[in-house]
């Protein structure tokens, strides 16, 4: 395992899953987030949060990253597609569906997440692949 890559990995995960939850949660599906209020903070309080946020997207970023660079067999972006759906399945059975039986949200806004986050992690998966590959051999 090359650390270089993994932290390099790390940070572009972290980068381009904090902009696709910008876009599918903060944008997207933020209209069925407020119809929870006693669940969700308000959008206008999120601000004051963001380097939390961010700093636990890095932190499971290096997790996941690790994760895959533990089970890397050099298979480019179809391997990171594989891993993407494997995670957003546990994902949303793990997080979204045990979240819909503790949390009081509606079956819509668990489908909609379930569907978010399976995009999302795909997304991500994409990501690692793409930034964790085999360094180029010099070609003689």
């Amino acid at each position: 395992m090359d650390d270089r890559r993994l932290v390099m990995a790390a940070v572009v995960a972290a980068v381009v899953d904090f902009i696709f939850g910008f876009v599918a949660y903060g944008n997207v599906l933020s209209s069925q987030f407020s119809a929870f209020p006693g669940v969700f903070r308000p959008p206008q309080t999120q601000i004051s949060y963001l380097p939390i946020l961010f700093l636990g997207i890095l932190v499971g970023m290096f997790a996941i990253t690790y994760i895959y660079a533990k089970g890397y067999e050099g298979g480019g972006i179809v391997e990171g597609v594989r891993f993407g759906i494997l995670v957003g399945i546990f994902n949303g059975g793990y997080v979204v569906v045990v979240g819909y039986a503790v949390m009081n949200i509606g079956r819509r806004l668990t489908a909609s997440m379930a569907l978010a986050g399976l995009i999302e992690w795909i997304v991500v998966g994409l990501a690692i692949s793409a930034t964790y590959r085999a360094p180029d051999r010099v070609r003689k």
